[in-house]
């Protein structure tokens, strides 16, 4: 006797993901950041467990802030495109291996400070003020299912 298949993987339509690139226009740490966010916001970013990625030599950190909004019920996330630690598991012996001591999230945006997603399909960024002169504007990103941050955002959603 056969066992039915529920589903086929090839079939499942994975929808991509819309995420905002933010860029400071000045090196301004990730406390003084947060706060003047949330100064001037009715949001509280607070700082949560760090996104870590797991390579063959090192484990890599990426600092999490969130914040839910009262009246919309969304929740907000930043995390930093840079890893801001990374300990290492096991010398490398090799010449040329693609793994360093830091890691960008978007290795093609490595001018982006911060990845901000939220957990609406639609999201609207314009609902987070940032404080002027400070921030670059929000520009719009799409994550395709194959790509390595899709899944991260997938996994710690």
């Amino acid at each position: 006797m056969e066992i039915q298949k529920l589903y086929d993987l090839d079939d499942i339509e994975f929808e991509d993901i819309a995420i905002g690139l933010v860029r400071l226009a000045k090196d301004v740490p990730a406390h003084e950041f947060f706060y003047k966010i949330n100064q001037i916001n009715g949001l509280t970013f607070s700082r949560k467990k760090d996104v870590i990625i797991h390579g063959a030599y090192y484990d890599y950190y990426f600092p999490r802030f969130e914040a839910y909004h009262k009246f919309t019920k969304t929740c907000f996330t930043f995390i930093s495109n840079q890893s801001s630690e990374s300990k290492q598991k096991k010398l490398q012996t090799e010449l040329f291996t693609e793994e360093e001591n830091i890691k960008f999230l978007l290795n093609n945006q490595v001018d982006v400070e911060y990845i901000l997603h939220t957990s609406e399909q639609i999201p609207d960024f314009s609902v987070i003020l940032l404080p002027e002169n400070l921030v670059f504007p929000i520009q719009d990103y799409t994550l395709g299912s194959e790509e390595e941050l899709y899944q991260i955002i997938q996994y710690y959603e």
